[in-house]
């Protein structure tokens, strides 16, 4: 294996970890199909539109970044490889 290789290998695994401990750190959103489609207008509280400030907010953010660079670095070694 090349260095580059090596090197995006193991930043791959380090996105890896931090997206499964990020994905399960955030809270459950709903109990199941059912609870989704009855209360599809009722999540307009406090804490739903301001979310984005709240932990909550940055890890469902974050999880997001880990998931496109997770894909980006997958990409570049198989075409590296």
């Amino acid at each position: 294996m090349s260095i580059l290789a090596i090197i995006i290998s193991i930043l791959l695994i380090l996105v890896c970890v931090a997206l499964t401990v990020t994905i399960l750190m955030q809270t459950k959103k709903s109990s199941g199909l059912g609870s989704s489609m009855a209360g599809m207008g009722a999540s307009q509280t406090y804490w739903d539109k301001n979310r984005g400030r709240s932990l909550e907010g940055s890890l469902e953010l974050f999880s997001k970044i880990a998931g496109a660079l997770m894909f980006v670095l997958t990409i570049a070694l198989c075409i590296i490889k």
